[in-house]
C-alpha cells in the first residue's frame, strides 16, 4: 500500500442513534436520487404546466387542469410525506443505538443485540446528504450513517476511505 493512501486506512469508530426528522429528510433524499422518480416529476410538472396554460387560454375545460394538479399534489405528498414516514415506522433500525467501525476491510456495525460486518465489495455506491452518508448495497437497499457527532476531520477521512473503497 502506498504511503499516500495510508492516512485513509485508519480505524474509525462512530457511535450514533437516529433523529426522526433527519431520517425522514434522508429518506426524501434517497427517493429524489432515483432517476425514474425525477423523470416522473418532470413529466407530471410539464403536464400540469401545459394544462394550466391551456386552461388559462380557454383551450381546454378545467378537468385536465384539475387532474394534473391533483396528480402533482398526490405524487408530492406520497414521495415527500407518506413513503418516508411509512418506511420510518416499519424499520425498527431507526430506534436502535449503534456503533460503527470503518477500516480497510469494510464496516462493522454493532448494537446491544449483536453485530454484522460488510466488506467494501458489498457496497455499490454512496452519497452524502446534509445529515447522513448513504451507503448502498444495491438500488433499493441502503444504510444511512448520521454525520452528527463526527468531527470535520473524521468526515474528511471517511469520505476519502469511501472514495477509495467503494468502486463505482
Amino acid at each position: 500500500m502506498s504511503l499516500l493512501l495510508e492516512p485513509y486506512f485508519c480505524n474509525m469508530q462512530h457511535a450514533f442513534s437516529y433523529n426522526k426528522k433527519k431520517v425522514i429528510q434522508a429518506l426524501r433524499y434517497h427517493f429524489v436520487q432515483k432517476s425514474e422518480l425525477r423523470v416522473l416529476i418532470v413529466l407530471v410538472n410539464v403536464f400540469a404546466i401545459v394544462a394550466a396554460i391551456l386552461f388559462y387560454t380557454k383551450k381546454i375545460r378545467p378537468e385536465p387542469f384539475l387532474l394534473g394538479s391533483f396528480i402533482w399534489l398526490m405524487m408530492m405528498a406520497t414521495f415527500w410525506y407518506f413513503l418516508p414516514n411509512s418506511i420510518y415506522k416499519k424499520a425498527s433500525t431507526f430506534k436502535d443505538h449503534f456503533t460503527i467501525f470503518f477500516n480497510e476491510d469494510g464496516i462493522r456495525l454493532e448494537n446491544e443485540r449483536g453485530a454484522t460486518e460488510w466488506s467494501w465489495k458489498k457496497f455499490t455506491h454512496f452519497f452524502e446528504s446534509p445529515h447522513f452518508i448513504h451507503l448502498y448495497f444495491d438500488a433499493k437497499s441502503f444504510f444511512i450513517v448520521p454525520k452528527d457527532g463526527m468531527t470535520e476531520e473524521m468526515k474528511h477521512e471517511l469520505r476519502g476511505l469511501l472514495k477509495l473503497s467503494i468502486k463505482r
